[in-house]
């Protein structure tokens, strides 16, 4: 049986998950060649490390894990850099301290999401106040108390948000989506940072944005998957393809459009991934750092 992981490699595969996004080419979103949207590759670095040890916390919940990382990074930078970020890596890094595969963990943690859960995870919402976030007829999360049950709030978001939809499905994107294409990536030869684009442009293309989605409506959200689509279909990764990415990325950032969910679900695949192999190879977890 795979083993549990410690903390502390828990904590690093976090850190390098989140500096592995921002090493890539991500058409829309903050990374190492070109800021946006009145942020910096510092602001995202800061905020990973600030939120770092609330995610590997050892033992604590996924509520507590939230709460923690988002009221870490809102004093230290100020703003919300990481809230899907951290609501999909939470449930990840308390299932990786279980022993056994991943998936089955995973599905076990989010089947027992409580009250308390559903407390913290409400606060750090409210407190990260994210974009276009609105209010709901049901289950609304801004609303002080009671905290409504966390799945049934999720499921209720679930088909305008993929991080809520992520919840309710035992995080499919993730397992369907992101990984394959990271390994679709690796098998055709690609390195860093260029696996990560592969990942993100999976998600960008597959479907769309729901930040986007939230902030401009559903149809400029379909509109910028469609466009990723089209211009990046059967293009291969590498260095040739890096004019048309930056292109596409100046874009979408002169427009003020920014797919976040999709680079937060880009983190949240690298995430599971780096867990996966700690746990596969029984180690205390990577240690490479990167971005």
């Amino acid at each position: 049986m795979s083993p549990a992981l410690a903390p502390a490699a828990i904590e690093r595969s976090y850190l390098a998950a989140c500096r592995a996004e921002l090493a890539a080419i991500k058409p829309g979103n903050v990374h190492v060649h070109a800021a946006g949207h009145r942020m910096s590759v510092a602001d995202f670095e800061a905020s990973a490390s600030l939120s770092a040890p609330h995610i590997a916390a050892p033992g604590a919940p996924v509520g507590a894990r939230v709460e923690g990382a988002v009221a870490a990074t809102r004093a230290g930078i100020g703003q919300n850099t990481n809230l899907g970020i951290v609501l999909l890596c939470a449930p990840l890094a308390a299932a990786a301290e279980r022993p056994g595969p991943l998936r089955p963990a995973l599905a076990a943690v989010l089947a027992e999401l409580d009250a308390t859960d559903a407390a913290g995870v409400f606060a750090a919402i409210r407190r990260a106040s994210p974009g276009g976030l609105g209010r709901a007829e049901r289950h609304d999360v801004t609303a002080e108390a009671p905290a409504p049950p966390l799945l049934a709030a999720m499921a209720e978001a679930a088909g305008r948000d993929r991080i809520a939809r992520a919840y309710v499905t035992g995080f499919e994107d993730l397992f369907e989506t992101g990984l394959p294409a990271l390994a679709a990536a690796r098998g055709a030869g690609l390195s860093e940072p260029w696996t990560t684009t592969a990942v993100h442009l999976a998600f960008l293309a597959g479907f769309p944005d729901s930040h986007l989605a939230r902030k401009f409506g559903p149809e400029v959200a379909e509109r910028v998957r469609a466009e990723a689509e089209g211009a990046f279909r059967g293009l291969p990764l590498g260095e040739g393809a890096r004019a048309a990415l930056m292109a596409h990325d100046s874009a979408l950032k002169a427009a003020g459009l920014n797919p976040g969910t999709s680079a937060d679900l880009t983190v949240a695949t690298l995430f599971l991934d780096a867990l996966r192999r700690a746990k596969a190879e029984g180690t205390i977890g990577p240690t490479a750092s990167c971005q």
